[in-house]
């Protein structure tokens, strides 16, 4: 390896071809997000800006009903710097709401409608939320909670969801405090008086961690984290096709728009004024359907759902499907671009970098023929951002081409976790990712693990991705995960399980020697699983991705 970090290699790769993207997007501009929707409303006013179930409406129509909500929320007492939370889908009501909030400085704290009482509470209630805007089948879960929180006025709307994507009954609620959001919208004229705010400093979004490894919490990004990092991103990666796309292209929201992955795709679809089609994350018929008929220009999808398309019929074109928020097995990557006709993208940041940190371009150089071999792994680091390298045991920087803890720093970074400034961040505003990365000479990185799953034998360190990705290289295996669990024979050591869902057609057909021998030559012997279950169905999290929190829990809990 003669590559330092120092040399920053991945430079060398903005290259595309003829094309050269630029080293740095600076500077970045110092705005409110509102005005990525204001500015799309006025240069594109015919262009539809969101498809969902029988609904569309264009760019002018969303800005319109932000803006009378936002004059409602101000009449209901929401000031610049209160938190607004919703509970809602991936549908306008949530877009309509997250504007309003940015027009009036307001904070808004999106929750996933997927949440039980327990989460619910202690988002609303950490967030100190007033004001919540929740899908009408959301109310008494809502109202469960209410009691114990800060919460004086509940707005809902009659939101279509899948599988029927029929608008639910609803019993007219007479209660004080509670408003339908149409009501709202017809009642109220557009807001008007620009807020000031300071883009830099100002909390615009709270949505909290995924609480895979721990209690949720609360990250604070500011309007100045958000818009730079649609720039670092959409903005600056596909400037070598923006004429052919700004204002007239279209992308398929694939994923929840509640987590940071699907609402910096919103995000970053608003600022070029291109057409959203909301997807349920569940209807895996209908995306294919939309992909197939209106052939949008980007796909936002997570692996789960680029495994179930390779047993459907899609058509093949050149559509840039994007991946991220859960590990790309390389295997799924590969077998994709084999039915796709094109390869994947696929990116890597977190709640704490306002969506991402890096970006995989190889693909997307493949894509527009500028480069002719694609590179797995999570890519280069975006332009602006700062990377380091930390083994996490001594402190110090490893070789290049050695595994250690990713610290990122950049415009995108969060300004700490609620309520504090700073909080989360080393000195100087790093921030420390939890994933064991390697960089190679081209300075694409591969995320090993995280530091959190790697699995401990007798000393010697289990990467548990890599034996993931190798599991999911068995024609029989759906989803895999192995984890860490009690070594009875050796105080404070693990032994390495197994867990395993297989394809239907395989049930009952696979056993646990089977799999084993597998994986016998191509992991070391203290890496091998001491055991393998199976299971019809194995927890997930809300971007359908192997909860192993939950499994040790499980596994820690039996006798």
């Amino acid at each position: 390896m003669n590559a330092s970090y120092q040399d920053k290699p991945w430079l060398k790769a903005y290259f595309l071809g003829p094309y050269k993207l630029k080293h740095s997007m600076e500077p970045y501009p110092e705005i409110n997000v509102y005005s990525f929707l204001e500015e799309a409303a006025r240069d594109y006013p015919e262009v539809i800006a969101c498809v969902y179930a029988d609904e569309e409406m264009t760019y002018p129509e969303l800005k319109d009903k932000v803006d009378r909500l936002a004059s409602a929320f101000v009449d209901l007492g929401v000031k610049k710097g209160d938190p607004v939370a919703t509970v809602l889908p991936s549908c306008p009501e949530f877009i309509i709401a997250d504007y309003a909030c940015m027009k009036i400085g307001a904070i808004h704290v999106p929750l996933s409608i997927l949440h039980k009482t327990d989460d619910l509470l202690h988002e609303i209630k950490e967030s100190k939320s007033e004001v919540v805007v929740c899908s009408y089948r959301r109310i008494p879960r809502v109202n469960e909670v209410k009691p114990q929180t800060d919460v004086k006025t509940v707005i809902y709307a009659p939101t279509k969801i899948f599988p029927d994507y029929e608008a639910p009954e609803m019993e007219e609620i007479t209660e004080s405090g509670y408003y339908l959001l149409d009501d709202l919208i017809e009642k109220y004229e557009p807001h008007t008086e620009q807020v000031e705010i300071s883009p830099k400093e100002d909390i615009a979004l709270l949505p909290f961690t995924g609480g895979t490894t721990g209690v949720p919490k609360g990250t604070m990004l500011s309007h100045y984290n958000l818009t730079s990092n649609v720039i670092q991103t959409v903005h600056w990666m596909m400037d070598p096709l923006k004429v052919g796309i700004v204002g007239k292209g279209a992308t398929a929201i694939c994923v929840p728009i509640f987590h940071m992955y699907g609402h910096w795709a919103i995000h970053a679809s608003i600022s070029w004024g291109l057409k959203m089609y909301l997807m349920d994350p569940r209807d895996m018929v209908k995306i294919v359907d939309v992909i197939n008929e209106y052939r949008p220009a980007i796909v936002f999808a997570v692996p789960a759902h680029y495994t179930v398309f390779c047993d459907m019929p899609l058509n093949k074109g050149q559509i840039f499907y994007y991946s991220a928020a859960a590990a790309l097995p390389p295997e799924l990557a590969e077998e994709f671009e084999k039915i796709s006709g094109v390869p994947m993208g696929e990116g890597y940041g977190a709640t704490e970098t306002s969506g991402g940190a890096t970006v995989n371009i190889s693909a997307f150089s493949k894509v527009t023929g500028f480069m002719k071999q694609v590179k797995r792994g999570v890519g280069v680091p975006l332009p602006d951002t700062e990377i380091r390298v930390i083994d996490p045991e001594t402190g110090e920087e490893p070789p290049v081409g050695e595994p250690g803890e990713l610290w990122v720093k950049g415009p995108q970074i969060m300004l700490g976790y609620w309520p504090t400034t700073g909080s989360g961040l080393e000195k100087d505003g790093w921030l420390k990712m939890g994933d064991m990365v390697i960089m190679d000479d081209d300075g694409y990185f591969t995320v090993v693990d995280r530091i959190k799953d790697m699995i401990n034998v007798s000393g010697n360190k289990v990467y548990s991705r890599v034996i993931d990705d190798i599991l999911h290289e068995h024609p029989a295996v759906d989803v895999a995960g192995v984890i860490g669990v009690p070594d009875p024979d050796r105080a404070g050591s693990e032994r390495v399980k197994a867990f395993i869902q297989l394809r239907p057609e395989f049930r009952g057909k696979v056993t646990e020697e089977e799999i084993i021998e597998f994986l016998k030559d191509r992991v070391k012997p203290y890496a091998l699983p001491k055991s393998v279950e199976f299971r019809d169905e194995l927890p997930l999290t809300l971007i359908m991705k192997l909860h192993k929190k939950v499994l040790r829990e499980e596994e820690l809990a039996k006798p």
